[in-house]
């Protein structure tokens, strides 16, 4: 983080806090450390390098956008970091300008270098023969020309409506004399080509080939390349002073103005944010290295943005785009093989035992993506079909594209059975997919609530209502992952399988709670937001400050994603000079100040940043030896606790239990993947020296014993 006023820089510096948008940019930071990581192959590290740019991407729309809001309205905001809004935009944008710069370097300086060697290269026209060069004349004129439309600016035309991460051309033309002779005012005229984003961002050409049939070197010309050498044809018989290819970013930061009104209007104003979304208000601007510098004027002008909020690529412009590269079939045997899973431990000696059974006697824990989440997906399958099955209810954030969840639903509604689903139509660019599959839900029949009023639903929840005989038994799956088998082998996450009638009692009075007016008094192993988590995990957090105060052993280790809450950050400051050992573990935002004398000497933070993204969420308090831990779907985000329906549940059962104290061990064993936390916010990579130990390896290899042998104090 560069903060090069004093003033600024001391104030910063003082807080006991770290902004929660500062700290989001150290995260990525971290992911731009895999992208240096030579032990990669150069697919892995583009792999990175264009996730860094996603990040970027959704980092200007939604936290960018965030302060614009209140920047715009004459708002009033004071960040964690003491800053006021001015002040802190010029140090936020700062910090993303340096960011911008080091990826570039990188790219530039030791990814280009590799393309080589590695029989591929992004070519530009001039590396072209004329055989390629007629290909790619010939390309554009039957694919690309068709599809591009002009949009001039000038006295007669209104400025276009440009689309959001899309790559534009700006086209500075002469001013022609009108009809009469007569020389124009303006000798110059602006008009913009948006490149269409159906199209691939770049354009293959082949050259030789091998015994396999193999290309010696594939050449990848750029889109905008082929453009910019044809764009002419679009211009006819009219000077062209510039080209220049950008980039805009848009206000993606919405909130919704609920309403009881009936669920239409709600799903119609949700539609029409996406629509504002859409011409949402610029916060950055990217542009080619050597640009018209009157055409860039104009931009700003015309969105009120200075030289701060501008972006100069000097190498190519949208990483994102190397997802192209990334999943080509000639380099998919260059990214490494995904490791199969293995059985979930409590299921290692009952391979062709059925599920429904093994779960009346026992707990099944499951841990993404080392263990699958076919038990889940094969479980709901085997649900909607089985006609002892009476009732599915479910809450849904993300789906995969082709969901196996929403097939299952929609077979157990035409088989009669009552399915209740919770659809969270609010998830941030989900919305539009959400709302398309939910009214298919509801067409076949399906009861389908679409959020709870201004809350937005995060809890992960599956309960099966099942005839056994001349009783009914409940099936339930609580999680801290989506129900989306695709991030399912891609994020870390855990998930628990159960019969247990008081975790299924508090489920079933948490779905009242969700689709009807129920108001339970308590629930025995469930802790539920917005209602009571900031409070019980105060209590918990307290109870091992009193343990530590009375000189009885405690500790706290938490894994999330996201730690903001202010409150909860004083309770584990209190806790700390209490004495008690905190270990958290926090993969992204992280706006707690470890290790800072007098404040949190005794808490340590750290981050894992590895192949498979950290989701998952344990909550562990020491109890004086009798452990209470929990799962679940919350962060400790203001957001978490008082604008989300979330819930966390305890580990009741020995062996789950004693699995998620063995993820927390190994998490803090690991020093491969691990950063430690500074107490000025910086991140360190940890590096002992010793053997590496790798947990998105390691948690391949876990045997009972050694979940058995797992101690955190």
């Amino acid at each position: 983080m560069i903060i090069r006023d004093k003033v600024q820089r001391s104030v910063v510096e003082q807080s006991n806090y770290i902004s929660r948008d500062l700290s989001w940019m150290k995260f990525n930071f971290r992911v731009l450390d895999q992208v240096k990581n030579t032990q990669r192959t150069v697919f892995e590290r583009l792999k990175f390098l264009a996730i860094t740019a996603s990040n970027l991407d959704e980092f200007f729309m939604i936290r960018m956008g965030s302060l614009y809001n209140y920047l715009d309205y004459g708002k009033e905001r004071i960040d964690y970091s003491g800053l006021r809004e001015l002040p802190f935009r010029k140090v936020l944008l700062g910090t993303a300008q340096n960011f911008y710069k080091v990826q570039q370097e990188i790219y530039r300086e030791e990814l280009v270098p590799l393309f080589a060697e590695n029989r591929f290269r992004i070519a530009h026209i001039g590396d072209l023969d004329e055989e390629e060069k007629s290909d790619v004349s010939a390309y554009f004129m039957r694919t690309i020309f068709p599809m591009l439309t002009p949009m001039v600016f000038d006295s007669y035309h209104t400025f276009p409506i440009l689309v959001n991460k899309v790559l534009i051309f700006g086209v500075v033309t002469k001013n022609p004399e009108d009809v009469n002779g007569k020389q124009p005012t303006d000798l110059q005229r602006l008009s913009f080509v948006q490149i269409p984003q159906n199209l691939p961002r770049f354009f293959p050409i082949e050259r030789g080939g091998t015994a396999r049939g193999l290309p010696d070197e594939l050449l990848l010309v750029p889109i905008e390349e082929i453009i910019r050498l044809e764009i002419h044809k679009l211009y006819r018989n009219i000077e062209i002073l510039s080209v220049d290819l950008f980039r805009i970013t848009r206000n993606g930061d919405f909130t919704l103005e609920e309403s009881d009104d009936i669920e239409a209007d709600f799903i119609d104003e949700i539609k029409q944010k996406i629509k504002t979304r859409r011409t949402g208000r610029v916060v950055r601007i990217e542009v080619e290295n050597e640009h018209s510098n009157w055409m860039l004027k104009v931009l700003k002008g015309r969105w009120e943005l200075d030289e701060d909020d501008v972006f100069v690529a000097e190498k190519l412009l949208d990483f994102t785009g190397l997802w192209q590269i990334v999943n080509h079939p000639e380099f998919r045997d260059r990214l490494p093989g995904i490791h199969p899973p293995v059985p979930p431990l409590s299921l290692k000696d009952a391979k062709n035992a059925d599920l429904l059974e093994v779960l009346k006697g026992q707990d099944v824990l499951l841990h993404h993506p080392f263990n699958s989440i076919e038990p889940v997906l094969n479980l709901l399958e085997r649900s909607a079909e089985d006609p002892n099955v009476l009732a599915i209810k479910l809450t849904i954030y993300r789906l995969a594209k082709e969901s196996r969840i929403t097939n299952a639903l929609l077979k157990a509604a035409e088989n009669g059975k009552h399915v209740s689903v919770l659809f969270e139509v609010k998830a941030r660019f989900d919305e539009e997919n959400n709302i398309r599959e939910a009214q298919r839900l509801q067409k076949a029949g399906c009861y389908v609530i679409y959020g709870i009023s201004r809350y937005k639903t995060h809890t992960k929840l599956l309960l099966i209502v099942r005839k056994d005989g001349d009783r009914v038994t409940r099936y339930a799956h609580m999680s801290s992952g989506n129900y989306n088998e695709d991030t399912a082998r891609l994020y870390t996450d855990l998930g628990l399988l159960t019969t247990n009638e008081i975790y299924t009692q508090d489920i079933s009075e948490f779905f009242n709670v969700i689709t009807g007016h129920s108001v339970p008094n308590h629930y025995r192993y469930l802790i539920t937001a917005p209602r009571d988590m900031r409070r019980q995990l105060t209590e918990l957090i307290r109870q091992e400050a009193e343990n530590a105060r009375n000189g009885q052993p405690s500790g706290i280790v938490i894994k999330i994603n996201s730690l903001e809450d202010r409150f909860i950050i004083d309770e584990l400051y209190g806790a700390s000079q209490a004495g008690v050992s905190i270990k958290l573990i926090v993969r992204g935002i992280c706006c707690l100040r470890p290790q800072r004398p007098g404040l949190s000497e005794n808490i340590t933070v750290r981050s894992l940043v590895g192949n498979f993204l950290e989701h998952t969420r344990i909550y562990y308090f020491h109890n004086l030896g009798h452990p209470k831990v929990y799962g679940g779907s919350a962060d400790v985000m203001v957001r978490s606790f008082d604008r989300r329906i979330e819930s966390l549940f305890l580990l009741a059962s020995h062996q789950p239990k004693q699995q998620a104290i063995h993820m927390l061990d190994y998490n803090l064993r690991d020093n491969v993947n691990a950063y430690e936390m500074q107490e000025d916010g910086d991140y360190v990579k940890r590096d002992d020296g010793g053997e590496p130990f790798n947990i998105h390896e390691k948690f391949f290899e876990v045997t009972e014993a050694i979940v058995e042998s797992a101690k955190l104090f």
